[in-house]
């Protein structure tokens, strides 16, 4: 049986690479007949990587039927894999989130979380020796996940470890880390193509704060005005996108690379208490800006307060 390697729902770019780094690992080094997948369409930013470095998109499902063999990788969150995630084989897990719980498992596993920034980066050291047989393209596809994930060492997930590594990948690769990084961030940034009800959705999780059910979204971009612009009917998609999804509400954090701050939309009461309780942050309008926020993993989720 082929061994389905996959992310989470909404994919951004560790969530597209990983799964093509580990399959390819699986095949070539273990022997083991696997295929990455997708839960869903990569954004704009992973779209961009998987054309740089000469792969085929990875097919997307929408679902695991019984007893599939699986690996999931960067997530361990059942609200980001298919509904029928229990009934499959989950035969690893390799991620870089805080343990969720709520996966159950046919028996024993190897599980892998790390602080690391990065699910690729975890992977490089899981390949131990292996990892000098990476050919350039897997190579090319690590060095991307770490910099969208580190958003170029500016969040503060970053690590010694992520650092290093994407440092080391790039020289091997002769490229300007900070030119394809730019590149990266260009690719993320272009919204042109998307609705707003897909903007909101892609790069959200869900979570619940003292049974307050969120959608919690953030937009990475070095051209923030983009999506300011369109601020008015991205609030009214807001509430739509919140019914559809069964959350109370979404969050919105646009998250300026360069600026190393975030925009928070403030349709409502309810999101500016949000912001004064989590980020000690003033109100006056419709958004707020949240200086040195970078991070939904270390700085929005364990902060947020209703």
């Amino acid at each position: 049986m082929t061994t389905l390697v996959f992310g989470h729902k909404s994919p951004d770019t560790d969530s597209t690479g990983s799964p093509i780094i580990w399959a390819w690992y699986l095949n070539e080094i273990k022997g083991i007949d696997a295929k990455a997948v997708l839960l869903g369409e990569p954004n704009t930013e992973a779209a961009f990587v998987v054309e740089k470095w000469g792969f085929e998109k990875p097919e997307i499902i929408s679902g695991v039927e019984a007893d599939q063999d699986v690996v999931i990788v960067d997530t361990n969150n059942p609200a980001e894999l298919p509904d029928a995630i229990n009934d499959a084989n989950i035969t690893a897990i390799i991620d870089h989130h805080k343990l969720v719980g709520g996966l159950e498992t046919k028996g024993p596993i190897d599980i892998t979380i790390r602080p690391l920034a990065c699910t690729a980066t975890i992977m490089h050291d899981l390949m131990g020796d292996d990892a000098d047989k990476m050919p350039d393209n897997i190579k090319g596809a690590m060095l991307s996940c770490i910099l969208s994930d580190t958003l170029e060492f500016r969040s503060p997930t970053t690590t010694d470890v992520d650092k290093a590594l994407a440092e080391k990948l790039a020289s091997e690769l002769n490229l300007d880390l900070n030119a394809y990084a730019s590149e990266m961030f260009e690719a993320k940034s272009d919204i042109s193509e998307f609705s707003d009800a897909e903007l909101i959705r892609m790069d959200s999780k869900e979570y619940a704060v003292e049974g307050t059910k969120f959608r919690v979204s953030v937009l990475e971009t070095t051209a923030p005005k983009l999506v300011l612009d369109r601020k008015a009917s991205i609030m009214d998609t807001m509430t739509t996108v919140a019914t559809e999804d069964g959350v109370d509400q979404v969050l919105l954090f646009v998250v300026d690379i360069l600026n190393e701050e975030a925009t928070l939309f403030v349709p409502n009461d309810l999101v500016k208490t949000v912001a004064e309780k989590s980020f000690g942050a003033t109100v006056n309008g419709d958004n707020v800006v949240l200086p040195g926020i970078m991070s939904r993993k270390k700085q929005i989720i364990p902060n947020l307060k209703v």
